[in-house]
């Protein structure tokens, strides 16, 4: 069985430390590390653009994030290395993050949080890698294809965006999965012939 790795564990423990630290002990964590794209767009509070990726809304916010982290991020460490692994979790949630700003960036009342973006970008890069893997589920006793997950997930956080009142980032969703892909067509694009051959052979 493969051990986790040095970047994945970092994720792990930063997020679950800051997010649980926020949430129950000191709330102003969580506020000094909202992202808020019209202040960004001014030149204020630059470093949220990262920090907003470490802390969560609440515990449900937190477990999914993480549970789904869990899943996707230890094994795709692991299949292409710590520092690729890096390159894309710090590219999936950067990217992600532009289209609350764009999207955002004229109005000061709107603030975001979340992991989100970077774990769909690990997710989708891992499916790429190993299309044909199953994940077994608490709440669902039979194994889920992963590509099944992922479509799954997306749709959930598209509807979540569009009734939402939060301040989770589910438009950071779609903007992580594309990162994840084109990631992987930059830097490894016969993944997807294999992923291909997998699917069809």
């Amino acid at each position: 069985m493969m051990g986790i790795g040095p970047a994945s564990l970092f994720i792990l423990v930063s997020n679950l430390g800051l997010s649980l630290a926020g949430l129950f002990i000191a709330p102003r964590i969580v506020e000094r590390c909202l992202f808020r794209p019209f202040e960004f767009a001014r030149g204020l509070r630059r470093a949220t653009l990262v920090t907003s990726g470490f802390v969560h809304a609440d515990l449900m916010h937190l477990a999914l994030n993480m549970l789904t982290f869990w899943f996707f991020g230890p094994p795709l460490e692991w299949r292409i290395g710590t520092t690729m692994f890096v390159l894309l979790y710090a590219a999936g949630l950067l990217v992600s993050q532009l289209g609350s700003y764009f999207k955002h960036r004229n109005h000061p009342e709107y603030a975001t949080l979340g992991a989100s973006g970077a774990i769909s970008a690990v997710m989708f890069a891992y499916i790429v890698y190993a299309p044909t893997s199953r994940l077994t589920l608490l709440i669902f006793p039979v194994p889920v294809p992963a590509p099944l997950f992922g479509v799954a997930y997306l749709v959930y956080t598209w509807w979540s965006a569009r009734q939402s009142r939060d301040r989770i980032n589910h438009d950071a969703h779609l903007g992580g999965a594309l990162t994840g892909l084109a990631f992987v067509a930059l830097f490894d694009p016969n993944a997807y012939v294999r992923a291909w051959s997998l699917v069809t052979g």
